[in-house]
């Protein structure tokens, strides 16, 4: 249910409205007023505060690149013990090939923008994960200090992780100079898999539910393979446009090692596996 308070700071108290899948996180729901329709998400606003405040910022800096499609964030504040966004309504459409080029050279050409520095202006979140973006040089300084470490250290204060699995995880760290091609930072979207991509029926391909920070851009291409992977025709558009270096699909596994701590600390299961796999080639 969506409370009067947050109706009425919306200025919708007449809104009709349904739950949408909208993930394992918020609530979500579609709202009709008059002849609009929009997108809410509502959370609890402890102990994730400025979630949906973080998520306006981050879709007003994928738009700032004026690259790809992503749905306005039109509202967003606090009622009681709840927090709200109100985003514009996209309806997804199934994806032509040619619309999968489309995506993969608009990421392309987003990517290939230089950014300032590796992180970003303020901290965010990555699902309920909260991103420490401190800016740092160098790519291997940024994803040791503010992403790999900070998890397995985490996972091993609960049990998921050993002392073992933090001495590999510590000559990851180590050897990240040599494991990631030397480029300068891309904004990416941060959690780019299939299920915050939708395609309008035009074609054009929209984003959402960002966790955007400036690092190295194979971090996103890593996202698109880690459950299930994209259409062939967004990697043949990507490389056309913008080729990754080579090796690419070589270091996938460093790539989508943080989200799958991520995944470790909040599902547990076979994401620990994985992560311990991957820790355990840098033994």
């Amino acid at each position: 249910m969506i409370s009067d308070a947050i109706l009425l700071q919306l200025g919708l108290p007449g809104a009709t409205y349904h739950p949408v899948q909208g993930g394992d996180i918020n609530r979500s729901y579609c709202l009709h007023a008059g002849h609009t329709t929009y997108f809410l998400k509502i959370n609890q606003l402890h102990p994730y505060a400025r979630l949906f405040e973080k998520e306006a910022a981050g879709l007003r800096e994928l738009a700032g690149a004026d690259v790809l499609r992503v749905p306005a964030p039109l509202k967003w504040g606090v009622a009681g013990s709840d927090q709200y966004l109100l985003l514009e309504w996209l309806d997804a459409h199934t994806p032509s090939q040619h619309a999968w080029e489309a995506f993969g050279r608009g990421l392309a050409k987003m990517h290939g923008k230089p950014q300032p520095f590796f992180g970003l202006a303020e901290d965010n979140y990555l699902a309920v994960w909260p991103q420490d973006n401190t800016p740092a040089e160098t790519w291997p300084e940024f994803y040791s200090t503010r992403r790999i470490l900070p998890l397995v250290r985490l996972l091993m204060d609960t049990g998921k992780l050993n002392k073992t699995d933090l001495a590999n995880a510590g000559n990851f760290c180590n050897r990240l100079p040599d494991l990631f091609p030397d480029e300068a930072p891309a904004l990416l979207h941060g959690d780019l898999w299939n299920g915050n991509l939708l395609f309008l029926r035009d074609g054009t391909p929209a984003l959402f539910d960002p966790a955007v920070y400036y690092g190295h851009r194979e971090m996103d291409i890593g996202m698109t393979r880690l459950f299930g992977g994209f259409d062939t025709a967004f990697y043949d558009a990507y490389h056309q446009t913008c080729p990754l270096q080579p090796g690419w699909e070589q270091r996938l596994p460093y790539a989508q090692l943080y989200p799958l701590l991520l995944h470790a600390w909040i599902f547990g299961g076979h994401y620990i596996r994985d992560v311990k796999n991957i820790l355990a080639s840098f033994s």
